[in-house]
């Protein structure tokens, strides 16, 4: 699951990409251009109304998946209807790791050795659904928390880090009701449209990332409102696609 970040994020008018301690955050500013992001480790239970909702409209998206979630025998449906519908299908740890604190400092958690061996076991574990490691360059880091040394040890391994952009409750959207972090469906929502409405650059180059699923601890699920969203998107005049089409050079 993700940190919760609800920041205005207005990078400047000329830059192509947005990096946050080096991972880029952000695409384009001057394309009408997004990119869906989904990531999955125990849940899945909005998989199949997000599947569907996308190919109704012909929408290529990303997904982000753990290891864990690849060797569960129940997501092997899933998994392979994201790679022959043409999504991206990348890493995103395989042990759902903690890189870093959640606050203080944030020092590095693990070694480098540890972090490269759980990326390769994550890998690994793509390939079993045909997804060929030049074909998974970009890596969405677990509970997309990382810092500049989780950057650096990715770009050795040849992958790039990427996470969602700031500045609307999207991310929230796996929190559980009667907790202090619980972010209802319609606040989410709402977070979104207003985001779109008050950025000057609306959301160009947003990488919008939501859960494959939230559990059973949350009832409020999102993907009830996925259509309305991709509608939303639609209709201000976003074309959706993979997140390596959205970023194209920018490796």
């Amino acid at each position: 699951m993700s940190v919760i970040v609800a920041s205005l994020f207005v990078p400047p008018l000329d830059a192509q990409v947005q990096r946050a301690e080096g991972g880029i955050v952000r695409g384009a500013l001057d394309r009408r251009q997004l990119a869906l992001v989904f990531t999955g480790h125990e849940f899945a239970e909005s998989a199949e109304t997000i599947l569907d909702g996308l190919a109704r409209r012909g929408i290529q998206a990303s997904f982000f998946l753990t290891g864990v979630f690849l060797r569960n025998p129940a997501h092997d449906v899933i998994v392979r209807r994201m790679v022959r519908d043409g999504h991206y299908v990348g890493p995103h740890s395989d042990a759902h790791l903690l890189y870093c604190p959640w606050a203080g400092p944030k020092v590095t958690l693990v070694s480098q050795a540890e972090f490269a061996a759980d990326l390769e076991r994550n890998l690994e574990e793509l390939e079993r659904f045909g997804v060929a490691r030049r074909a998974a360059s970009y890596f969405l880091p677990s509970f997309e928390w990382y810092n500049a040394d989780i950057v650096a040890w990715s770009r050795s391994l040849g992958l790039t880090l990427v996470c969602h952009t700031p500045g609307t409750r999207s991310n929230a959207d796996y929190t559980e009701e009667g907790t202090p972090q619980f972010v209802s469906s319609a606040r989410i929502f709402e977070s979104i449209e207003r985001r779109e409405r008050e950025d000057p650059h609306g959301l160009n180059g947003f990488m919008l990332l939501l859960h494959l699923g939230a559990g059973p601890g949350r009832s409020d699920k999102f993907h009830l409102r996925f259509d309305e969203l991709l509608t939303l998107l639609a209709a201000r005049g976003y074309d959706m696609m993979r997140v390596d089409t959205l970023l194209g050079d920018a490796r």
